[in-house]
């Protein structure tokens, strides 16, 4: 079985997939992408030896839906909330018809380097490992996919967006990205995963839902 679970701020994808393991009792469970701690949306799960096999496969090169809160004037050493927080030190000022033209101009093909708090590995060792040991890495800039890019709220400090990404696209640095571009600096304050591949926030769980429809079952 292959399900789409939402996963909560404040805990890890590794804490969805124990949970699920607790409420179904199968130990082979997997997910297909990683969220952040801080972030919250779907998670995709396999249930079963076969269907974490199949996990792969059937997200291979499969477009994923953002809704971010990027707040501007202030960086992050890691590019999101877990990180030590930085003000801009020049003056806000922000128009909206700026900001719009802005997330334009990072509609299409585009290289992003992968933040340095990343699960890339180096050398074989996690590339967030060697930042937290305070090593200085910097990864390989890649190209990846801006399908689309909209705002959906301005309220300034606060950037509100939606968007469409091939996978491999980190929102972390699309946020820094963009802060550059303003020229004031910005992080990713907010994240919520809505879509990856066929797999939507709508037709998702909780693990909360799961538990009760397993729970109806044994019955």
């Amino acid at each position: 079985m292959i399900i789409g679970i939402i996963k909560p701020p404040g805990i890890t994808s590794h804490d969805v997939v124990n949970g699920v393991r607790r409420i179904t009792g199968e130990r082979r469970v997997g997910h297909g992408g990683t969220l952040d701690p801080f972030a919250s949306g779907v998670l995709v799960i396999g249930i079963s030896r076969e269907s974490t096999r199949k996990l792969q496969e059937i997200l291979k090169d499969t477009d994923k839906e953002y809704v971010a809160v990027i707040e501007a004037g202030k960086t992050s050493t890691t590019g999101d909330p877990e990180g030590e927080i930085t003000e801009h030190s020049g003056p806000l000022s922000l128009e909206e018809g700026r900001v719009e033209e802005v997330l334009k101009g990072f509609i299409g093909e585009i290289e992003q380097t992968p933040p340095s708090h990343s699960a890339i590995k180096v050398n074989g060792v996690p590339a967030y490992r060697l930042a937290r040991r305070g090593e200085k890495i910097r990864l390989k800039k890649r190209k990846v996919f801006i399908k689309e890019l909209e705002l959906l709220e301005f309220n300034p400090p606060f950037i509100k967006i939606r968007t469409v990404v091939s996978s491999g696209t980190y929102i972390r640095s699309l946020a820094e990205d963009i802060g550059k571009k303003l020229g004031v600096g910005a992080y990713l304050k907010e994240l919520t995963r809505t879509r990856v591949g066929d797999f939507t926030i709508d037709d998702s769980k909780t693990i909360e839902d799961l538990a009760n429809e397993i729970k109806l079952k044994r019955k």
